[in-house]
């Protein structure tokens, strides 16, 4: 009892947010979206959550919100392996994120798979149309860029 109780007194000092860029690499990419950033939590044990995607070229970010319903995953081409749905807030830029990934769509998902830092990426964006039918709008292919990294925490003056 005394280990759970460490570990959960543990976890928000463990987790980690990492920035990892990725540029386009194929046509359809770049012409939507170009290259992106991906804010990213490390949780304890290492698993991924994305918490936003950010424009590498141009101004904007996103915030995404890990989870969604199936039907987002159930129209995945063929072969598609992303398995993890984010719902896109539409509020400041992901309204236009949402609208260029899935023009005419009443909702946009991003379904990904494993987010790693030094490996390609796909996403997978699909819509909940009207009439309440989800479709599959594009696949957005990405091969690592690099991480940004950040400056160094330093406690407030205050506390020095």
């Amino acid at each position: 009892m005394a280990v759970l109780t460490l570990l959960a007194l543990a976890t928000p000092a463990a987790a980690d947010t990492r920035y990892l860029s990725f540029n386009p690499a194929d046509r359809i990419t770049t012409a939507l979206t170009r290259g992106v950033t991906l804010e990213v939590e490390r949780g304890l044990f290492g698993a991924v959550s994305v918490r936003r995607i950010i424009s590498t070229s141009a101004r904007g970010a996103a915030t995404i919100n890990k989870g969604g319903p199936d039907g987002a995953k159930s129209v995945l081409p063929d072969g598609a392996t992303q398995a993890t749905v984010y719902s896109i807030d539409t509020e400041g830029d992901g309204r236009g994120l949402a609208r260029a990934l899935c023009p005419g769509a009443d909702e946009t998902f991003l379904v990904l798979g494993r987010v790693q830092a030094g490996r390609p990426m796909a996403m997978q964006a699909t819509g909940r149309w009207p009439d309440g039918h989800f479709r599959h709008c594009v696949t957005l292919s990405y091969d690592y860029r690099g991480e940004w990294s950040l400056p160094p925490r330093t406690p407030p003056p205050a506390a020095r």
